[in-house]
Formats: C-alpha cells, structure tokens, sequence
C-alpha cells in the first residue's frame, strides 16, 4: 500500500537554503561611482595611474558595475611603430563606454578624448630626438581621429586580450 504525505509548500521553502531564492532586487552602484568615473578620466598623470591600479584590481570595484571592455585601439595599431598605446587607449575606451552607460557621454567626450592625448604624449616622454618627434605626431593623429570620429566605442565585450589568452 502506497501511503501519501502532504507537505505544506511553506515547509518546503523554509527548507531551502537561502542562496537558491531569488534576490528581492539587485542592489544599486555605489553613490560615489559619477566621482569614481570622473578621477579616473582625467587628464593628470595620477588619474591614469588610479585608472590603471584599479583595472588590475576590477573585483575590489564590481559594486561599481563599471565596464572594462576594450578593443585598445580600435582599427589602428595598439603599438604604432613601437610605440606602446595600447594602455592608454583601454582607458579611453573605459571612459567612452563607461559615460556613455550613465547617459553622460556628449559632457564628457571633449576630456576623455583630452585624457587620451596626455596619456600618449606621457608615452611618448620616454624617448628623445627623432623618435620622440615620430611618436608625438602620431599621438596628434590619434587624438584627432577620436577628436573628430570618436563617437561611439566598439560593442562591449570585444577585448581581444580575453579572445587572445
């Protein structure tokens, strides 16, 4: 003889580990992330290298919802002629995607692209004579290019770094 048991549906719940219930709703950014963006789009030597700790460290920022995507250069060399770019155009692209997300993108655009012009010229301070001179003009033409064509950052999660490894 087969005997059945009714269990009330509260019991069961109850009985389930806390984990396996879905969340009453996901918790927002922290108040202080506009801030949090702002020092990190800078134009300042310092604002670049708080950018760049903080991207070596993205779990201690994911309350943040930030996006770190990056295509680096888009369809220009990372590294023109040797000249190690890629860095400072992962932080551009960090700024463009990342004011673009918060609908503060058109106020912004003028500095980030700023940002990324001093953070070229800052490479391009490591070298001297002719080389220096090559490495600041090209700095020029891909400022200007994002100064004049920069307007929307390739799709999020094209970081050819994550495809490459």
């Amino acid at each position: 003889m087969l005997r059945r048991f009714t269990v009330p549906l509260a019991a069961v719940a109850l009985s389930l580990p806390l984990a396996l219930l879905p969340a009453a709703s996901a918790s927002a950014a922290p108040a202080d992330k506009p801030q949090v963006l702002s020092s990190w789009t800078q134009t300042s030597a310092s604002s670049y290298n708080t950018w760049n700790s903080a991207r070596g460290n993205q779990g201690a920022w994911a309350a943040y919802g930030f996006d770190w995507s990056t295509d680096y250069c888009s369809s220009s060399p990372d590294n023109p002629f040797g000249f190690p770019f890629q860095t400072a155009c992962a932080r551009h692209d960090f700024g463009y995607r990342n004011y673009k997300a918060v609908g503060t993108f058109p106020a912004n655009k003028a500095r980030i692209d700023s940002a990324l012009y001093e953070d070229l010229k800052r490479v391009c301070a490591a070298y001297s004579g002719a080389k220096l001179t090559s490495c600041n003009a090209t700095a020029w033409t891909y400022y200007h290019a994002v100064d004049i064509f920069g307007v929307a950052p390739a799709k999020a999660g094209a970081d050819r770094a994550s495809r490459a490894a």
